[in-house]
């Protein structure tokens, strides 16, 4: 009697995969956490690792905090994104971002002729402009004297930062504070009534307009590279420049635009973060934004696709917003950012495991 064979018919699709290798990314991740965490303080270790897991959803005020944060990474990972989409790698969001921060700021303190909204308007406006141009330097250098992007970056995040702290001494310095001036209250992003709704009790959030103006330019950015004959061509230029070249795409240009773009989304982040009325103001140290490196991970997290990039902000978040309540169960911050360094790390690992699906999608399929 011969029994019976059950074959499992098994589809493992695209978007499938990129889920697993997502969520198998995070999940080892946060496994390496409680690992240190054991390591450190056993007799805390749960009750920390449950505070990273719970803090952000513990009352409205924290999850406000959680919408704050995700806005910037959000756009530096968008920018992050963006450019690997058409094959090139912007690790210059930090000098980005702040160049964009302080052109805000710089608006919101010197141009207060300017009425009501537009000048939170103007300052973002300034903010991408900003970005943009300094996004399109390290572009020109590759598209025109082929230099590498990854070289001309680094050296623009410093000179970005390093430009930015002696403007903001000539400009608006706040010597009490060692950072920028506060900017005009109607410089500040609308909250739309956010402070009222994620707070704890007195206590208000910096959540506002923030994180629905990150929400949009992703949006924006996924119909752009999925439905346009440009998008196409930026990502056509990415996949294979000599193939693109021959068909007639300009390879030069669509360098210069992609950096270009890429600047202007980390720029804007940097005016969102600053230009919440959380009394935030850029410190006057040798010190690269932390938020333009964050757009790293949160890119390869979510795979670089901007809608995935959307959710991988918001975790990275909600990660930070939880780990600052850990201090509460014995551990240190040098602890806590520790444990975050390792899930970011962890998230770095998303394109390896999506590898590893494939080869089983494939395997599958042959059989």
């Amino acid at each position: 009697m011969k029994l019976p064979v059950i074959k499992l018919n098994l589809k493992l699709t695209d978007s499938t995969i990129n889920a697993l290798s997502s969520v198998t990314a995070i999940l080892v991740g946060l496994l390496a956490g409680l690992i240190i965490l054991l390591v450190s303080n056993a007799s805390e270790a749960f009750q920390g690792f449950g505070a990273i897991l719970s803090s952000g959803f513990s009352n409205m005020k924290e999850l406000g905090d959680v919408f704050y944060f995700a806005t910037p990474i959000i756009l530096t990972g968008l920018s992050v994104g963006f450019a690997l989409r058409t094959g090139l790698f912007n690790i210059g969001a930090a000098g980005q971002f702040i160049v964009g921060a302080y052109a805000a700021i710089l608006i919101g303190v010197k141009c207060t002729f300017i009425p009501g909204h537009l000048l939170w308007i103007t300052a973002l406006l300034a903010a991408i402009l900003a970005g943009a141009l300094w996004g399109a330097i390290p572009g020109i250098f590759k598209a025109i004297f082929n230099v590498n992007e990854v070289i001309a970056c680094i050296m623009t995040n410093y000179i970005g930062t390093l430009l930015v702290n002696f403007l903001i001494t000539k400009t608006v310095f706040d010597s009490l504070r060692n950072q920028s001036m506060r900017v005009a209250d109607n410089a500040n992003v609308p909250k739309l009534g956010m402070d009222n709704i994620f707070k704890d009790g007195y206590i208000t959030s910096s959540a506002n307009a923030g994180i629905f103006i990150a929400i949009i330019f992703a949006i924006l950015i996924y119909f752009i590279l999925e439905k346009t004959a440009f998008g196409y061509e930026l990502k056509a230029c990415g996949f294979n420049r000599e193939a693109a070249r021959y068909a007639g795409i300009n390879e030069k240009r669509s360098i210069i635009l992609s950096m270009t773009i890429a600047g202007a989304l980390a720029g804007l982040g940097g005016a969102l973060l600053y230009l919440a009325g959380s009394g935030k103001g850029i410190t006057v140290v040798d010190v690269l934004a932390s938020e333009g490196f964050l757009g790293i991970p949160v890119a390869l997290l979510g795979l670089n696709n901007p809608i995935g990039i959307i959710f991988s902000g918001l975790l990275i978040a909600y990660l930070r917003v939880g780990g600052s309540e850990m201090q509460l169960h014995g551990f240190t911050p040098q602890v806590i950012e520790i444990i975050i360094a390792v899930i970011i790390y962890f998230s770095a690992f998303a394109l390896l495991v999506k590898n590893f699906f494939n080869s089983i999608k494939k395997r599958l399929e042959a059989k």
